[in-house]
């Protein structure tokens, strides 16, 4: 006989992160309970009222925020931005375009191209590996 599987538990703040939500705005009850893949599967699929209005209206975490914004979590921190934002704070942002918030995008852009730089030279050099040899 072999033992009884026990279901995979998560701490509440591993499944806020998985749910994209903010811990602390979370119910008490979810706060205070270890969480199962089959409990956090069923939240996915039938959220419940106070996750729908998380997960559109906030507050969010900085890893949101961040992709929300078009800039890194480091970003956030140099622009001193260490709380949860709701949707309403992050479109104001997104209107106003405060000068950090530009500096951080651009350096966010620059980012990624250098990424899509590396990642293409890498391409290249492996396909100019694979390729088979001429014969003389």
């Amino acid at each position: 006989m072999s033992p009884e599987n026990k279901p995979q538990q998560m701490k509440p703040l591993t499944a806020a992160n998985k749910l994209g939500i903010y811990l602390p705005a979370a119910p008490e009850e979810f706060q205070a309970a270890s969480i199962s893949r089959t409990e956090l599967d069923a939240l996915r699929k039938e959220p419940p009222q106070w996750l729908v209005d998380l997960q559109e209206n906030g507050p969010f975490p900085k890893d949101v925020i961040a992709r929300k914004l078009g800039v890194s979590i480091a970003g956030l921190a140099r622009a001193e931005i260490t709380g949860a934002l709701t949707e309403s704070e992050i479109d104001k942002l997104l209107h106003e375009q405060p000068e950090w918030l530009v500096r951080e995008r651009r350096t966010q852009d620059e980012v990624r191209a250098e990424a899509a730089r590396v990642k293409a030279k890498d391409e290249a050099r492996r396909a100019a590996t694979n390729r088979p040899q001429k014969q003389r």
